[in-house]
């Protein structure tokens, strides 16, 4: 998903923030885990009733698994992505990490569309870095279009691809 905020002030620029699609919301995970969980239980249960003792202690050690596992994909959706496009600078922040991954002017930027829009690039002075790597193929090809129209708006430039991989 891309979240698009238009610069205020000059006019130029803008902030993207890039999420991943989540499939689910908190409610619906929960209601997940549960119904699986209950499943689980039902039939560990029926096979103690057989004999098999052992059937809750696998029972426990399955849901344990299962709720760190649902609580790890949780939270992979909730990385972020945020680029800064301004006369001044252009700069790409992730959510896992302190400060700027990426930044520098917008005139030495240089956008690289991978074959198909399977990657989204940008570099200046030796630095890249990929943007995008969690969005689909589609959305990937809307971020470049949206870079490239707003670098060329920040330079000034008529809105060519600067070193495209097509």
């Amino acid at each position: 998903m891309i979240e698009w905020v238009a610069a205020t002030g000059e006019g130029q620029g803008a902030r993207l923030t890039l999420r991943p699609q989540r499939a689910l919301d908190a409610r619906q995970f929960v209601i997940l885990f549960a119904a699986l969980a209950g499943a689980m239980w039902l039939v560990a249960g029926m096979a103690w009733l057989a004999g098999n003792v052992f059937g809750p202690v696998f029972a426990l050690l399955h849901s344990a698994l299962l709720a760190a596992s649902l609580r790890w994909v949780w939270r992979q959706g909730d990385r972020h992505e945020v680029i800064l496009v301004s006369p001044s600078r252009v700069e790409v922040r992730r959510s896992a990490e302190p400060g700027a991954l990426f930044s520098a002017h917008p005139c030495w930027v240089r956008l690289r569309i991978g074959q198909g829009g399977q990657s989204v690039t940008l570099s200046s002075s030796g630095k890249r870095t990929d943007v995008g790597a969690f969005l689909g193929p589609a959305e990937r090809r809307e971020l470049a279009g949206r870079l490239q129209q707003l670098l060329a708006a920040v330079v000034g430039r008529d809105g060519e691809t600067q070193g495209s991989g097509r």
